[in-house]
């Protein structure tokens, strides 16, 4: 079975989630047995963010590397395990709210397509970029 990385970069949807994984260094990271949670922003979700903000955070590594792993969460974690949660720690150290109530939220974010099975865990895909705070 594929790992998460080679799911992302097989899917025409995470060109931006790729380049940027692969900017910030941490393609070994979500190649690793792991396994994780990643909740991956489609290139809809990155096209949402305002203009230049990609290109600036391609250029400061450490606040994409923040973004890229408040994205991530160690474990296993399918929608049905995320429904009896409130919220989850991202691999960054911050809370991520979770809301299956009505419909599968994460945050802010939508889950357009739940449970995507990889060797090294599962992806949720989301409409749109989380981030702290």
């Amino acid at each position: 079975m594929p790992d998460i990385v080679d799911i992302a970069v097989s899917a025409d949807s995470f060109q931006t989630l790729v380049a940027a994984v692969q900017a910030a260094g941490l393609v070994d990271t979500l190649k690793s047995p792991g396994p994780f949670t990643v909740f991956a922003p489609n290139d809809a979700a990155f096209a949402k963010l305002p203009p230049g903000t990609i290109q600036t955070l391609l250029q400061n590594i450490p606040q994409l590397t923040r973004i890229l792993t408040y994205h991530v969460v160690s474990g296993k974690l399918t929608k049905a395990d995320l429904a009896k949660v409130d919220s989850v720690t991202s691999v960054e150290g911050s809370s991520i709210r979770i809301d299956c109530a009505d419909g599968f939220e994460v945050k802010n974010a939508t889950v357009v397509a739940p449970d995507i099975e990889a060797d090294n865990g599962i992806i949720h895909v989301i409409d749109t970029v989380i981030l702290m705070g």
